[in-house]
Parts: structure tokens; C-alpha cells; sequence
């Protein structure tokens, strides 16, 4: 099937061509290391084949918020020697002070990075300027950052409209999954929102309801909707000024013919801190002080049986605060039956969002998953339906 976007498949030749390849390098960084490399090791695909092929490969990347002006603590030359240990390879650090001249010095084959491109007052502006002057460097843009894909930057999606455009690797095995998962899924679908807050998730929500055949709504959020309900929730989180909003929700569901899961059993707290005293009752017996923490086991099951009857699972965020156990069950319990579906060929499964792939490492079972995005916002912008520019850039 012929995809919607170019890939490297599409690039022909790329021996002594320069290659900007636009990644995402912003990983976590303490006293000189990087403490969680994630993010470098989704670059080796497509950065390795490129200089396989004889290309030039500079890579494009923003590290931090250094708001369009050169800061030392922005520098991306303190991760050039933790990423050419990921890559297995030499990397050389090119300041954007005299960068033509140093690009002019690399051979084919060779892997440059590029210092952070938001020290440019363009780049978040997408301004003509800053495009040309980094274009100057490359005869052609690889676009590898899904998670940078929800912003209309210089290096995002304006050097796609000046150079030919291809997406990388990481970027043509997530937009191949997100197709899968809600582009163009094989129905039953079921969708999993978890997370703090029904405010944060309104539009994804909103959207959802028309897409899938079943909406499992987990989390503090739950708490909103069980609330629109009627049921007195006692001390949990709970936007009670959303409630009038949850029942608009509840009622496009039911005209959509979606079928909205609130949990029917949970556990519940005087406190939250770890391993406190607690009870599993039903949502109608949560008493004056309590706090709902966690979808109780037999929702859970419940829930187990509905994933059984589906063919596509996309999951964004908790069932319970699952940081702080016990009330991490929950999201365990269910994460290990999708994972087990997933092994077995009768489940594709779609996992995107920092806390998600925590609570899945958690779990045990992100490898088992058929893609895990780590992409936070720009997950969270598709799972709204938004068109992201980064991804409409490479359209063909």
C-alpha cells in the first residue's frame, strides 16, 4: 500500500548528499549525564542508514527552552559524547558560528550534530530567515521527531516546504501505527483515557466518542464522570465544574453508539501516600472521607473481557495513581491482558504519553505492545484528531 508520506525508501541516492535530519535529543540531563537515552537510541535507524549510504548526516535537535538565544546549559554539545556511544560511531558538534565552513569539512558518511536549534529567535516562529539559513547546510530534510511534530517550527515544518522532504524511520513506524490505531483500525476499537484531570483531555474525549466502539475512562477523571453520574465521590479529585461537560460527553457517546466503561468497583483511601490502609467497595459506598485511588479487580476484569471482544486498543494514561502502590493494580492488571492479547494475535495495541509508557515499563509489558509512542503532546494532538504540521509537511 502506498504510504501518504515519502520515506527513505523514497530518497534515492544519498551518497555525498548533506542530510538534515531533524531528531529529538531533548532527553533528561543531570550533572553531565543522560539519565534516560530513549530518545537517542530511536535515532540509530535512521542516522546509521543514512551514513551507511554515504550521506552526510547533520542532525537537527532543540535542547530545553533557551528562548531564541545561545545559553551553555542549552548546548547540545554536552550530548554529542553520550550519543556517539549510543550511535557506536564518531559524531562531530557543529556551532551554528562559522557551520558552513566546518559542514564543508565532513566526508561521506559522517555524523554531525547541529547546536540546538531554538537558540535561533525564528526556529518557534517559523521564520523565513532561520528556514533558508539552515536549509543553506543540506541538499535534503529527514524529518525523525514524531514527538516534535505538533509544533510548526523551522526545523519541524518549515524546512519540509525548501528541501525535499522524507520521514525518517521512527517518524514511518509511528504515523504506520497511529494508522492503525485510529486512522484506519480494524474494529471493535477500544480506547483507554486515563489520567488526573478531565480538562486536560476534553478534546481527545470529544473526539474518541465518534471514533471507537468502546471508551474506558480511568483515573482522577473518572471521578468527574462518575460524579456527572450522581455518585458522591467523597474527597477524590474531581472537577466538579466539569460535570455538566462529562454528561455532554456520555450523551455523544450514546448517539454514536460508544460504550462508556466507569469503573463500578474501586479502592479507596482516608490518605494518599503509599501502602495506606484501604478498601474495595462499590462506587455508591465511597464514604464522606474517602478518596477514590484505583479501579477495583472486578472492573478490572470487566474490563479484561471487553479488550477480548476488540481488535485495536489505544491507551493514554492510568486507571489509578499508579506512582504510589497499591494503586498501581489496576493499570498493571489490564496493561499485562492487552499485552497478552497483543502476543497472541488477536489485539493490535497502541500506547503513547510519558506517564503511559511509564505505567506500561511499570507493568513489564512496553515491549510486548505493538507500538509505544513516546511522544507526549504530539500523542495526546492526534489522539484530538488535530492535523500535526510536521506530519502535514511530508505529505506527498
Amino acid at each position: 500500500m502506498a504510504k501518504s508520506f515519502r520515506t527513505l525508501d523514497d530518497i534515492g541516492d544519498v551518497a555525498g548528499k548533506r542530510v538534515l535530519v531533524r531528531e529529538d535529543l531533548n532527553v533528561p540531563f543531570k550533572d553531565g549525564h543522560v539519565t534516560d537515552d530513549t530518545r537517542l537510541r530511536a535515532t540509530v535507524a535512521t542516522v546509521a542508514e543514512l551514513a551507511d549510504k554515504g550521506a552526510i548526516v547533520l542532525v537537527l535537535a532543540h535542547f530545553g527552552r533557551p528562548k531564541g538565544q545561545p545559553a551553555p546549559e542549552f548546548s547540545l554539545a554536552q550530548i554529542t559524547r553520550p550519543y556517539e556511544s549510543v550511535l557506536g560511531r564518531p559524531v562531530r558538534f557543529v556551532d551554528w558560528a562559522g557551520a558552513a565552513e566546518a559542514v564543508a569539512t565532513l566526508q561521506p558518511g559522517d555524523v554531525a550534530v547541529l547546536e540546538n536549534t531554538r537558540f535561533f529567535a525564528g526556529e518557534e516562529k517559523n521564520d523565513r530567515e532561520t528556514i533558508d539559513r539552515i536549509a543553506a547546510l543540506g541538499d535534503l530534510y529527514v524529518n525523525d521527531a514524531f514527538s516534535a511534530a505538533h509544533r510548526a517550527h523551522a526545523s519541524t515544518a518549515g524546512l519540509a516546504q525548501v528541501l525535499p522532504a522524507f520521514a525518517g524511520r521512527a517518524m514511518e513506524a509511528e504515523l504506520d501505527a497511529l494508522e492503525k490505531a485510529l486512522g484506519a483500525p480494524e474494529h471493535p476499537v477500544a480506547a483507554v483515557v486515563g489520567g488526573a484531570k478531565v480538562s486536560t483531555k476534553l478534546d481527545v474525549l470529544k473526539h474518541l466518542v465518534g471514533k471507537v466502539d468502546h471508551l474506558i475512562i480511568g483515573g482522577g477523571m473518572a471521578n468527574t464522570f462518575l460524579a456527572a453520574r450522581g455518585v458522591n465521590v467523597g474527597k477524590s479529585l474531581c472537577e466538579h465544574d466539569l460535570t455538566g461537560t462529562a454528561e455532554e460527553i456520555l450523551e455523544a457517546a450514546d448517539r454514536a453508539g460508544c460504550t462508556v466503561h466507569l469503573p463500578y468497583d474501586v479502592v479507596v483511601a482516608t490518605e494518599f501516600r503509599a501502602n495506606p490502609p484501604v478498601r474495595t467497595v462499590n462506587v455508591h459506598e465511597v464514604a464522606a472521607d474517602e478518596m477514590i485511588l484505583d479501579v477495583g479487580p472486578a472492573a478490572v476484569e470487566a474490563l479484561g473481557d471487553v479488550l477480548k471482544t476488540c481488535r485495536t486498543l489505544v491507551w493514554n494514561g492510568p486507571l489509578g495513581a499508579f506512582e504510589t502502590p497499591p494503586f498501581d493494580a489496576a493499570t498493571v492488571a489490564l496493561a499485562r491482558t492487552a499485552a497478552a492479547l497483543t502476543k497472541e494475535g488477536s489485539l493490535v495495541s497502541v500506547a503513547g504519553g510519558g506517564d503511559t509508557v511509564a505505567a506500561l515499563n511499570q507493568a513489564g509489558v512496553a515491549e510486548q505492545f505493538s507500538f509505544v509512542s513516546t511522544a507526549g503532546g504530539a500523542f495526546l494532538e492526534w489522539m484530538e484528531g488535530r492535523e500535526l504540521p510536521g506530519v502535514a509537511a511530508l505529505q506527498r
